[in-house]
């Protein structure tokens, strides 16, 4: 829709502008939404059966809300979305500093104009996307930046006494009049600014610097929080807490294809990586897995939560791990590795808390921890469970066995073989040392067949990290970057006959 042409008060008396308020114009349009089955959410997936009908809810009832929830849970986006049930466009005195409602002016410069001129009161159009305000609350968050402040060279510049409302520079809460304000992490602000809030929520009333004034603010308030500030620290004051009509719980993706659609969506990948770089739905399982795992590891602290700007920051990171090898080795494509992993590192260390005993094991231990987790728990998603070829006490002695589809490569490594798998190997020296393991690209046959020389050569390696979590192998990290693979009872010996030990002789 263009911006309408209409220029005067008169013109907009005759038209079939209606006036409506904030809460009021977005209840409508929203009832319109419904209606049509449209989502005025976009982008918002997992929230759909949760989070967007309680917003409706609340919005249908015209309340304020708090959003709660942990890091990384899209509730400043559930916010700015939120303007998309706004008007296109709505009618503003010219000049207004606070976007004077030209049928209800609430500021003095546009009552004064209103008066003067009437019906030739120049009147201009504000879209939408100007209507929405936001401020992250800070410590140095003052009542000034919020509701206003006398400005002394206001009053200087037009000579104006101190008494005179004109010298009244408005905060940003005023500048959003008729539009929506959020309020991000609301317990960080002070106690005392939160005071200055109550008046505005409930009555409209605000005081600055002794000016008692009663602007009848239109704005949909919307807060965030964090539930550990919210609830433990008691940073909100009641009075404020009970003048927020609606409080929502935020929540993570509930699984692993919901947080991996996520991902997709909003990591920034650049179309010649695309292009360069493959990335197997196993690996894309496997970054979302690594969040997972951590929103339920010991070592992680679960009240601050784990953001899914992990995951999208370690599907970037993966990435460009796999299109750094191919620019080096001069490959024109490549695929990624679940060695690529290791460029996932910063992406994770950055994003978790850790309590005291993370702390101790160090960031780098416990991400490299949570990748194992990850491989562990997918593997019997693609692969049968190693330990159900084991037997039990309760079965019979005299019962054959179930056929270990891993014995020949666990058996190879037990004759002393080790493998080398290089993070920068070209993809043709990568797919051949996997080869050399017995019984490895069997394996991968048999449940794999019509999968192609990549696809196998990255089922070989998974299969060789998921053996090596099942403790059946053992894996240690190279320092130059990838994974050296060996026989798990030589690992936990760990005998260097050449160290040149005093003790060898006796051993």
């Amino acid at each position: 829709m263009e911006q309408p042409t209409i220029k005067t008060l008169g013109e907009l008396q005759k038209s079939e502008f209606r006036n409506r308020s904030v809460k009021q114009e977005i209840r409508e349009n929203l009832i319109q939404s419904i209606q049509r089955k449209q989502n005025p959410f976009h982008g918002i997936l997992g929230y759909e059966d949760t989070v967007i009908p309680d917003v409706e809810r609340a919005l249908l009832s015209r309340h304020n809300i708090l959003f709660l929830g942990l890091r990384g849970q899209a509730k400043t986006r559930m916010a700015r979305e939120i303007v998309n049930l706004l008007d296109e466009w709505i009618p503003v005195v010219e000049g207004s500093e606070i976007n004077d409602n030209p049928f209800a002016p609430i500021s003095l410069h546009a009552k004064n104009l209103i008066e003067e001129k009437r019906e030739k009161t120049p009147i201009t159009w504000m879209h939408r996307s100007e209507r929405y305000g936001e401020k992250l609350a800070t410590p140095d968050v003052s009542v000034a930046d919020l509701i206003g402040d006398v400005d002394p060279i206001k009053a200087a510049n037009l000579r104006l006494s101190f008494a005179d409302e004109r010298v009244i520079h408005y905060g940003i809460i005023p500048r959003s009049h008729r539009g929506i304000f959020v309020i991000n992490e609301l317990p960080d602000l002070q106690a005392r600014i939160q005071v200055s809030l109550f008046n505005i929520l409930q009555e409209g009333d605000i005081q600055i610097r002794g000016f008692k004034l009663r602007l009848p603010l239109d704005i949909l308030f919307i807060f965030t929080a964090n539930p550990e500030d919210y609830t433990n620290r008691g940073s909100i004051v009641t009075p404020l807490k009970d003048r927020i009509e609606s409080q929502i719980i935020t929540h993570y993706p509930k699984t692993v294809e919901l947080s991996k659609a996520i991902t997709e969506q909003e990591a920034n990948i650049l179309e010649e990586q695309l292009q360069k770089v493959e990335v197997p739905d196993l690996c894309k399982m496997l970054v979302e897995q690594i969040a997972m795992e951590a929103r339920k590891s010991e070592y992680v602290d679960q009240k601050s939560g784990v953001s899914a700007r992990l995951t999208i920051s370690a599907f970037e990171n993966l990435i460009s791990t796999a299109e750094r090898r191919a620019l080096r080795e001069g490959n024109e494509k490549t695929m990624v590795r679940i060695a690529d992993f290791i460029g996932v590192m910063p992406a994770i260390t950055g994003k978790i808390e850790l309590v005291y005993e993370g702390e101790q094991e160090g960031p780098a231990n416990v991400a490299y921890r949570l990748i194992g987790l990850a491989i562990r728990t997918l593997f019997t998603h693609y692969f049968p469970d190693p330990q159900s070829f084991k037997r039990t006490a309760k079965e019979p002695q005299n019962r054959k066995p179930k056929s270990n589809p891993y014995q020949p490569i666990i058996d190879w490594f037990g004759k002393g073989n080790e493998l080398m798998l290089l993070q920068d190997e070209n993809d043709s020296a990568y797919i051949q040392q996997l080869y050399q393991v017995d019984g490895l690209y069997g394996a991968v046959k048999q449940f794999y067949p019509n999968a192609d020389e990549l696809q196998s050569a990255l089922l070989m390696e998974f299969l060789l990290h998921g053996l090596s979590e099942f403790s059946l192998i053992s894996k240690k990290e190279i320092e130059t970057g990838g994974y050296s693979f060996g026989d798990i009872l030589g690992s936990m010996l760990n005998i260097d006959f050449d160290s040149g030990d005093e003790d060898e002789e006796d051993f």
